[in-house]
């Protein structure tokens, strides 16, 4: 597994991006760890190199220092652009989740 980008999450309903790109490799599976805070995990869309994209329908609450399950690709081995995630969150004003983006080659 490689760390593939991470965002400090803003408080309540939320979406936000991580940015990948090809020289990272390509990759067949995702996953999600939350830091600091709990969060709602509703779906992700995941923009591919080739301009394709891959909706996922999540719906995982996800507890501050654990993870979601491991999310399969579509395709084969496959460039990453761009993962949009949108959540809500669970902690406290200063309180706020960072999510983590992994990726298996």
């Amino acid at each position: 597994w490689e760390i593939l980008g991470e965002r400090k999450v803003n408080l309540g309903l939320d979406h936000d991006v991580i940015q990948v790109g090809s020289s990272e490799g390509v990759f067949t599976k995702l996953k999600i760890k939350v830091r600091k805070s709990g969060i709602n995990l509703h779906r992700m869309v995941v923009h591919f190199g080739n301009g394709e994209k891959q909706e996922i329908e999540v719906r995982e609450d996800i507890q501050k220092g654990s993870e979601s399950r491991v999310i399969d690709l579509s395709g084969n081995k496959r460039i990453i652009k761009e993962v949009d995630f949108w959540y809500d969150t669970k902690g406290l004003l200063n309180d706020k989740a960072v999510v983590i983006l992994w990726g298996r080659h």
